[in-house]
């Protein structure tokens, strides 16, 4: 049989295209499913991070920071560990970004704090002198859109399977159970802030987008 084939270059190539094509799938495609898969440590968003998550994409914070650290000594020097493709298993959508006007914000939350991130927002250049960035005094009085944030929880939960309220997980519960799990979560983000008006409103029972954006950003790690 062999012999056949080895007189018959095109059929021979074939042969050989065929064998290198499926031991590539065995070899490829259970790797790729794997390192698909979410990471040890890699949990949904709170749902105060989720809403975080909100406020960064409708402001376009994407456009200028990049999500995704290249494999390379020149960016884990600077942004720390490469991502791993697992770490964005419940990202919806992804946030890589093309651009980076501003830093890579992939490991933000291993470097900056609840008080910088508070100061920069209201003024960047006052932290980062020669900053382009625009402040977003905005964020410090309207509220976050935590009922979409909810309803964004709940349905990744029935459709994708995403593990809320599992053991170890985020918590879902009733909507009046998240209003007071977001809630709590706020207070501990407003202890470390120094805006005042931002204290009163989570002591009244609002959240700010300062607080949930802030959320967010310290989730990034």
């Amino acid at each position: 049989m062999f012999h056949w084939f080895e007189q018959r270059p095109f059929f021979f190539a074939v042969l050989v295209f065929v064998f290198v094509a499926f031991a590539g799938i065995i070899e490829i495609i259970p790797d790729f499913a794997k390192q698909s898969r979410p990471t040890v440590g890699t949990k949904p968003y709170t749902l105060l991070e989720l809403a975080g998550r909100h406020v960064y994409i409708k402001d376009s914070c994407n456009a200028c920071h990049s999500q995704l650290i290249r494999p390379f000594k020149s960016e884990t020097d600077r942004y720390g560990m490469y991502s791993l493709s697992g770490e964005y298993a419940y990202d919806r959508p992804f946030l890589w970004g093309s651009k980076r006007t501003g830093p890579d914000l992939m490991r933000v939350g291993n470097y900056r704090t609840t008080d910088w991130h508070e100061n920069h927002m209201m003024d960047p250049a006052s932290v980062v002198p020669g900053s382009i960035m625009p402040a977003y005094p905005h964020h410090f009085t309207n509220m976050a859109d935590i009922e979409t944030a909810y309803a964004e929880a709940v349905t990744v939960k029935k459709v994708f399977n995403t593990p809320y309220d599992q053991e170890g997980m985020p918590k879902l519960g009733t909507w009046e159970e998240a209003q007071a799990s977001m809630l709590e979560e706020a207070k501990l983000i407003a202890a470390d802030m120094k805006n005042q008006a931002v204290k009163d409103a989570v002591a009244n029972g609002q959240i700010p987008e300062i607080v949930a954006i802030i959320a967010y950003l310290n989730s990034l790690k």
